[in-house]
């Protein structure tokens, strides 16, 4: 696999090609993710009006995006612990509940970076 990657830009345009993958499988198989782009595609251009300065407005749209992204990191975990396979393990459950966590503490700061920039 490794070798039809090549190098430089040609790297980069197959990995292009995976996140874009990634992207479409989360958007298709995830309820949460697509409830959370619509979130952004909302979050988004409000954080642009709202914002006063360019590190507000920086500030609120990074904190979206990052509840994007630990979701997809918590569905690559559950998947991974699917993938190993269906019986009841105290690990599995561990592995979700702590993905699941890690999705529950990126909403939080979302959350806390918009009072703050709103009403603070």
């Amino acid at each position: 696999m490794a070798s039809d990657q090549g190098h430089g830009w040609r790297h980069a345009l197959v990995a292009l090609r995976y996140s874009w993958k990634g992207l479409r499988t989360a958007w298709r198989k995830e309820e949460a993710f697509r409830q959370e782009v619509l979130v952004a595609l909302v979050a988004v251009p409000v954080a642009l009006f709202v914002g006063e300065t360019a590190l507000e407005r920086a500030l609120l749209i990074a904190v979206v995006l990052q509840v994007l992204m630990v979701e997809l990191l918590n569905t690559g975990i559950e998947n991974v612990v699917d993938r190993i396979g269906p019986d009841p393990h105290k690990l599995s459950g561990r592995a979700k509940d702590v993905g699941s966590a890690a999705v529950l503490l990126a909403i939080v700061i979302a959350a806390v970076v918009w009072g703050f920039v709103l009403f603070g």
